[in-house]
């Protein structure tokens, strides 16, 4: 399997492109700002993009959708869609076949309702639910509440070793693993709802006292 993480300009996202080698097949994540170059790549890389999804539906994530279906054929696979090509939805839980690997949907809500995560082997896109040493962005009430239990109930019951690659780069490093956030991210540390929701009220001063960019 490969992973291939493309920084694309607007607000430091990252798109990926996640392929099964030896079936020559590929799907990208938040082709956004530069597909064309993800879909260079596989072509050079002798991939057939198959799927191409989309976190959550924010334009930073979606602006390449136009452009990678007109390229590729695979129409835009957000939270609540079907994939015409295997009849999956996109939903928590749904698997969608890559060669020999799957893909899985973690449904992430929080930064939005329609936040997901994708799960494929040994690693998790996180787009925006989880940073490196960061967050996803919400208010201070139910979309707290909601990121917080997206957070604990479905990334940190991921084993340590998991690679996190997220959709900006926006943290200490390009991408980390579950066990170091858990350890090291001052949101994940928190012990209880109450103070995640009081450090995202002071997280300017947090990171001025900790010299966090």
């Amino acid at each position: 399997m490969l992973i291939e993480q493309f920084a694309t300009g607007g607000d430091r996202n990252f798109a990926y492109l996640i392929a099964d080698e030896s079936a020559h097949v590929a799907a990208t994540v938040d082709p956004s700002y530069q597909p064309e170059r993800l879909v260079e790549f596989a072509t050079g890389q002798g991939f057939e993009i198959v799927y191409s999804f989309c976190t959550h539906d924010h334009h930073d994530h979606t602006n390449g959708n136009p452009a990678i279906e007109r390229l590729t054929g695979c129409p835009p696979l957000l939270y609540g869609r079907l994939d015409p090509r295997t009849g999956a939805r996109v939903e928590h839980g749904a698997r969608f076949p890559l060669g020999e690997i799957e893909i899985t949907v973690l449904h992430t809500p929080g930064h939005t309702q329609d936040s997901i995560c994708l799960l494929v082997p040994g690693a998790v896109l996180t787009g925006d639910t989880l940073f490196v040493g960061k967050v996803g962005g919400t208010g201070f009430g139910e979309d707290a509440e909601q990121e917080f239990a997206s957070l604990h109930e479905r990334l940190l019951a991921l084993p340590d070793g998991t690679r996190v690659l997220p959709g900006h780069d926006v943290g200490v490093a390009k991408e980390s693993t579950i066990g170091h956030e858990r350890r090291t991210n001052p949101f994940l540390t928190c012990p209880d709802l109450a103070a995640f929701v009081h450090l995202k009220r002071t997280w300017t001063k947090y990171k001025r006292e900790h010299g966090i960019a």
